[in-house]
């Protein structure tokens, strides 16, 4: 019988693959004799040399790489459909001072906007315990990763014992992930676009609480594409009317005609984590027993 010295011959699919395997390569390269040669850059294998791969002629290489490893893991994890929770950063929870606050006023708004990290937690609750009867597929909680809204989406999520998603992206404040996103779904981006996608290629629905301009960013992308039929008509639930129409007058985009009166109709308003989850589950026919 052949004797085989080349590591794995079968893939994780089944197929049978006799070639040498790029990891055993690398091991081996790191135990060669070191020499004027083979310390060289040049002689790095390429795809463990890091400087090449963030030179300016590989950015089309990293961003199918920031898609391909988050869609390999999250399918791997039988991951098929999302819930996603957008919203403030700078928002704390209940009884927490607003670190980020630079004046009193904001301060007393941000702290006010503490009811919201509470709903956020409980709409959380209320999507992974639908998660639950699917084996933790369908309606999987995924946030941003960070503090604030992020933080009470992911809390939630692990206080009925469900996993949950965080996309982080690297940013000079606010990047490190909260400590409930479960780990080994805990990503990190350096491409917002490409971090953009990931929110919406397995989104069920889309919970908007109030935020910054990353937040306005994630909403006007998300009804942009719906709007434009680039992506199906799903949940899109605005938490805080009295927020929203404060900072967007939606009614005088459709009164100059710069939208159509019915785009209005893209998206609901709701106060409490039980009227949004009442939406999600009345446009999926959801009953307490099983998920779609």
């Amino acid at each position: 019988m052949a004797q085989w010295k080349n590591g794995k011959h079968r893939r994780k699919d089944g197929s049978w693959d006799p070639l040498k395997d790029s990891s055993t390569d690398k091991q081996t390269a790191e135990v060669i004799p070191r020499t004027p040669q083979s310390v060289s850059s040049s002689y790095t294998l390429a795809y463990v040399d890091e400087e090449f791969l963030c030179r300016e002629e590989l950015r089309p290489v990293r961003l199918q790489l920031e898609l391909l490893k988050t869609e390999m893991i999250l399918t791997e994890r039988n991951i098929k459909s999302t819930v996603v929770m957008f919203g403030g950063a700078r928002i704390p929870a209940p009884g927490e001072a607003a670190w980020a606050a630079k004046n009193d006023i904001q301060k007393k708004n941000l702290e006010n906007a503490s009811i919201y990290y509470e709903e956020a937690r409980k709409f959380a609750q209320l999507c992974s315990q639908q998660a639950q009867h699917s084996g933790y597929q369908e309606y999987v909680v995924v946030t941003g990763g960070g503090p604030g809204v992020m933080e009470a989406g992911n809390r939630g999520a692990q206080e009925v014992g469900a996993p949950s998603i965080g996309l982080n992206i690297v940013l000079p404040h606010e990047q490190a992930p909260n400590p409930y996103v479960t780990p080994e779904l805990s990503f990190n981006f350096h491409y917002f676009a490409i971090r953009k996608m990931h929110f919406l290629m397995r989104a069920k629905a889309i919970t908007i609480f109030p935020g910054g301009f990353g937040t306005l960013d994630e909403f006007f992308e998300t009804i942009t594409l719906i709007q434009t039929k680039r992506m199906a008509p799903i949940p899109l639930i605005l938490f805080s009317r009295a927020f929203w129409e404060d900072i967007v007058n939606f009614e005088a985009l459709a009164a100059f005609g710069t939208i159509a009166p019915d785009d209005l109709k893209l998206f609901q308003f709701a106060e409490t984590a039980e009227e949004a989850w009442k939406i999600i589950a009345d446009f999926y026919d959801l009953n307490e027993e099983t998920a779609p």
